[in-house]
């Protein structure tokens, strides 16, 4: 990807040199979480919150129930020593800034040609933990957009885990996963979020997931979009880059996270698609890049 002459975002709050220490007063309690299931439950939590997914569900998945966890005073607190950032880590930083200002020469205008405003998003920069409008996040979560304040939030280490423990290396594979996030904001801009948001209150568990399925992949089809037009006016994408991106939306897909996992799929438990749907998605934004085009809830 040709990112280095591309303009920095100054919408970056930067907390990486923050103490990394946070009182849970007001904070989700986590001790009731399951222990049996190990790597699995890890890999799963991580995916959730990787693309965009719902903290207060990942909150859920660790308490071991289906619905949305009851926030509880506690004392616990949890330390992490102050690092100093390191110049690849600096590097990185610098990336993420360049390809979040890319999402907003991609979205400002299109929002213009539809008669409305882009509100551009903040991304936060964090080491370890984080509090958020959404709650307090580890950075084992993954990455992942809060409606509540309209920020997405990612711990650079995390980029690490995506090449390691999901096999998607490249720094295309990495723009994808901050445009996907960004897709969810787009979707607050159009009142997608809310909406399905009160759609899930009348729902079965498993009609919400099916839901969650579709909001999923029209943020991977708005992430398309966003390859379709850096591509196409900004010149940025080089030989091998979409295929960085599609390999990193196979490798998270929701039969692929859980066979790796367990052994097996439960499809009535998929929250954000399949390997080949994800796929299918983000090749539609990206050949179209037509909005309208990435109608998933049709």
């Amino acid at each position: 990807m040709r990112w280095k002459s591309g303009r920095r975002s100054s919408n970056i709050d930067d907390r990486r040199s923050a103490s990394g220490q946070v009182s849970s007063g007001r904070g989700f309690r986590m001790s009731g979480a399951k222990k049996g299931g190990g790597i699995g439950l890890v890999i799963m939590v991580g995916v959730v919150l990787l693309m965009g997914g719902d903290l207060n569900t990942v909150l859920g998945l660790l308490m071991g129930n289906s619905g949305i966890p009851t926030q509880t005073q506690t004392t616990n607190t949890q330390s992490y020593p102050t690092q100093t950032s390191s110049a690849e880590d600096n590097q990185m930083a610098d990336f993420v800034s360049v390809v979040l200002a890319d999402t907003e020469d991609t979205w400002v205008p299109l929002f213009t040609q539809m008669g409305k405003r882009y509100e551009e998003p903040t991304l936060v920069l964090f080491r370890n933990v984080v509090q958020s409008a959404c709650g307090t996040a580890q950075s084992a979560m993954g990455p992942f957009y809060c409606p509540g304040d309209q920020r997405v939030y990612i711990d650079l280490d995390f980029y690490n885990e995506l090449k390691d423990s999901f096999g998607a290396p490249g720094d295309f594979a990495q723009a994808y996963v901050i445009a996907h996030e960004v897709g969810h904001h787009v979707q607050q801009q159009f009142g997608i979020l809310q909406k399905s948001h009160q759609m899930k209150q009348a729902m079965s568990q498993t009609q919400a997931n099916a839901l969650q399925v579709k909001v999923e992949l029209q943020a991977d089809c708005f992430a398309g979009i966003w390859a379709h037009y850096a591509d196409k006016e900004r010149a940025v994408v080089e030989s091998g880059d979409i295929e960085e991106a599609m390999n990193a939306a196979s490798q998270i897909g929701d039969d692929a996270i859980q066979k790796r996992a367990q052994g097996y799929a439960v499809p009535d438990s998929f929250t954000h698609g399949t390997s080949r749907q994800r796929m299918k998605w983000f090749n539609q934004g990206f050949t179209s890049g037509d909005v309208q085009s990435c109608n998933t809830f049709i």
